[in-house]
């Protein structure tokens, strides 16, 4: 993943969620109660943005991303951690309660800026969900950047890739 990019400066920390799940990985049941889940694995990511910043990776200088339920992380996570990151994009994903996510936003988080991306075809995760989902976010004053494609529940090809790159490359002066 990190070449896909091509972001020669950029470290990379790529992060696996908690639970097996199908052979691959799982940030809470998504078939089953969901609030527990994110908020165990919200309290992990916390601490691992920690250890980043311990380690001398300053918060400013960390884009959080994540796919589908990284995609719900990380808006959840950026949108309640107590230090500004670079940058915040979620691809394919959804938003937990945002009504709750905007009682409890962190007193950086209406500074942080946001790319979130969809596909208007997304089988797993209706558009119009998700779209309104995001758009309650930017009514409360989120800094998002809402982007669709037309695809399904993946990653569209080099064109969302280049949108990724570029948001990315303007998170750092």
């Amino acid at each position: 993943m990190p070449g896909t990019f091509n972001l020669p400066w950029m470290n990379y920390l790529l992060v696996n969620a908690p639970d097996d799940y199908y052979g691959g990985f799982s940030w809470f049941d998504f078939d089953g109660e969901l609030a527990s889940g994110v908020e165990r694995s919200r309290k992990l990511l916390f601490r691992v943005l920690d250890a980043q910043r311990d380690a001398g990776f300053p918060s400013e200088q960390t884009i959080l991303g994540g796919f589908s339920q990284g995609c719900l992380m990380s808006l959840d996570v950026a949108s309640r951690y107590p230090h500004k990151l670079a940058g915040i994009v979620g691809i394919s994903g959804f938003v937990h309660e945002p009504a709750a996510l905007l009682r409890h936003l962190s007193p950086v988080a209406r500074g942080q800026k946001f790319l979130v991306t969809h596909g208007t075809y997304d089988p797993l995760l209706p558009i119009e969900q998700v779209r309104g989902q995001i758009q309650e976010l930017q009514q409360g004053g989120l800094d998002i950047r809402w982007q669709e494609f037309r695809k399904e529940h993946t990653i569209a090809g080099k064109e969302e890739v280049d949108l990724i790159r570029q948001f990315v490359a303007g998170c750092y002066p």
